[in-house]
């Protein structure tokens, strides 16, 4: 053999090792948004386990929206280290999403992966009830989240099944600065043009991260959720869209909210749905055509804007499973968004430290060994069936 051939078949041999050795780029999920997408949102307290992402997939899902928040850190915040002062990802924390990921990915699920913290804005529940408004002061903190996000995405480009990165869930620059729930679209567009430019100027932060992210990943869509926690009418001071062409845009919907939320389960005399409830500073009517009108705005923001409808994305709906109309609520919120190609995923699935929106419990109280496992960080082994309050998300799903 010729020193000639032998060095071609040397070359040939270490081009093949490297092909092998070389991690996979990860496909272009932009293309899984094409099509309306129907998932769950899980928000667990221990990380989920192949047979928890095989039952959503087994239903019909073809997403799940991941949080991590709730998951056991090494330090004191799970993969921020600590949100005081961001200095890196945590590799033992990197270990478990990952591990995560590839469990999902397993059973068939994309992924969407959202923060319920970033640098300077500690999660409510992880603050000890308190709202974290320090990166909406501070743009130092603008830096260290988009330092978080380059981190991340470089961990996560080439990760199969991560459809799409949501920089964070329910953002509420508004909140501490003056600017009321449900205010009139003049009054926020108001409050906007007075604080464009500063630190709660959430589009200009979306373009602090998303810059931040393409960096180092051109490919992987991004999710962005509407102000004051996501709400449907939270994109409506918005001036216009965002640069990147590949982002979807999210809102949550679990209005009225004195009906859905959890607060409703406390009262002596509960609001119901149909019914009159407070919203914003009013009460109204709240029946299936207010929440038509309600849920039309980010569709009417989009169309305005020039974004396809199938870039709009219901990121978290629910209500109380106990609340005698919540059934009648999910039927009416998903009869509207199956008019439009976007995207959903229903909170939640299978949580495993609260029960009140999981739908496969039917109206039922839980038993006390649920609350037993929460107290000694157990996994929840309560069965989970369909149910009639789950029926308008499960004849959804098994039609996908």
């Amino acid at each position: 053999m010729s020193l000639k051939t032998l060095t071609l078949k040397l070359n040939l041999a270490a081009m093949i090792l490297a092909t092998l050795s070389t991690p996979s780029l990860a496909s272009d999920e932009i293309t899984f948004w094409d099509t309306p997408q129907y998932g769950g949102n899980s928000f667990n307290r221990l990380p989920p386990r192949s047979a928890y992402f095989t039952a959503l997939h087994d239903y019909g899902a073809s997403w799940v929206r991941l949080s991590y928040d709730k998951w056991q850190p090494k330090l004191r915040d799970f993969l921020l280290g600590s949100v005081d002062h961001y200095q890196g990802l945590v590799p033992e924390d990197l270990i478990t999403l990952k591990a995560a990921l590839k469990r999902a990915q397993q059973a068939g699920l994309k992924v969407v992966i959202a923060p319920l913290s970033l640098p300077g804005m500690r999660w409510s529940q992880n603050n000890h009830g308190q709202f974290d408004d320090r990166l909406w002061q501070d743009k130092t903190y603008w830096q260290q989240s988009a330092q978080f996000w380059r981190d991340l995405a470089t961990a996560l480009k080439d990760v199969p099944g991560v459809a799409a990165y949501n920089i964070v869930n329910e953002p509420a620059p508004e909140k501490m600065a003056e600017l009321a729930e449900h205010s009139s679209p003049a009054e926020m567009v108001n409050w906007y043009q007075h604080h464009q430019g500063t630190a709660r100027d959430l589009p200009a932060f979306y373009q602090t991260v998303i810059q931040a992210i393409r960096e180092v990943d051109p490919l992987t869509p991004i999710m962005v959720d509407g102000g004051w926690y996501g709400a449907a009418d939270g994109f409506n001071y918005w001036p216009a869209k965002l640069e990147d062409t590949r982002v979807l845009y999210s809102f949550h919907m679990y209005e009225p909210y004195e009906v859905m939320g959890a607060v409703n389960q406390q009262r002596q005399k509960r609001y119901q749905y149909p019914g009159v409830a407070p919203f914003g500073q009013r009460a109204e009517m709240w029946n299936a055509q207010r929440v038509a009108a309600y849920l039309q705005q980010p569709f009417d923001w989009a169309k305005k804007h020039q974004i396809p409808a199938n870039r709009v994305v219901a990121g978290e709906f629910g209500c109380i499973r106990t609340l005698p109309g919540c059934r009648q609520y999910l039927q009416d919120v998903l009869t509207i968004l199956d008019k439009t190609p976007a995207h959903w995923a229903f909170y939640s699935f299978r949580e495993d430290s609260w029960d009140g929106m999981d739908y496969e419990l039917g109206k039922d109280k839980v038993p006390w060994s649920y609350w037993q496992a929460v107290d000694a960080n157990q996994p929840d082994t309560l069965p989970r069936h369909a149910t009639p309050e789950f029926e308008p998300i499960r004849q959804r799903l098994s039609k996908k």
